[in-house]
């Protein structure tokens, strides 16, 4: 259950190909998104049910404010993809973008995208409850998934380099970047 969630392509996931594509930071872009979903299956198997008594204002603060971040950030390869005429370097760029301000994009995608909130914390926290007794279990389950999925996605992302040597290829994929994020961010206002 884990896995069918983490595996369907959002604003994350996207974020960690392209990082994979760039072997930019990888490691630490994978451990920060996986430790992530870690905290938040924790609070999920843990707590779902008291917070959303406790702070109903939570939920509409979380939607507009993760669709305002997700627009910004589409808009960004939007424009990426509409003025760059450069490829992947194919030799590797490992280290082109400071290691703050990559890891401050990964935990703002996580963190202010209110569906990694839906999946994680209300969606499993959900599902958890049907296993009285088993909670634990369950958790570990959906963390281990959680780990393998985002190593995989980074390193595995290597393997697609030859292919976005070429410009083309590149800009597709910040366009598709933008499309997936505008998508998210309208999804949210539209309250789904």
């Amino acid at each position: 259950m884990g896995l069918s969630l983490i595996v369907a392509i959002g604003a994350q996931n996207a974020f960690v190909l392209r990082q994979g594509l760039k072997g930019d930071h990888i490691f630490a872009v994978c451990l920060a998104c996986a430790l992530s979903d870690v905290a938040l299956i924790i609070l999920g198997v843990t707590s779902f049910g008291r917070i959303a008594a406790v702070l109903p204002w939570l939920a509409p603060v979380m939607r507009f404010g993760g669709a305002a971040f997700l627009a910004f950030y589409g808009a960004k390869n939007l424009m990426s993809a509409l003025r760059s005429h450069g490829a992947l370097d194919v030799g590797g760029v490992s280290g082109a973008t400071p290691l703050t301000p990559t890891l401050v994009a990964c935990l703002a995608i996580t963190w202010l995208n209110p569906h990694v909130y839906l999946d994680t914390v209300v969606l499993l926290g959900t599902i958890s409850t049907q296993y009285p007794g088993e909670e634990a279990a369950f958790a570990l389950g959906a963390m281990t998934s959680s780990f393998g999925f985002f190593f995989s996605l980074g390193y595995g992302a290597a393997k697609l380099r030859p292919i976005f040597a070429q410009p083309t290829a590149w800009r597709l994929l910040e366009g598709l970047i933008a499309v997936i994020m505008g998508t998210l961010a309208g999804s949210l206002v539209l309250g789904g």
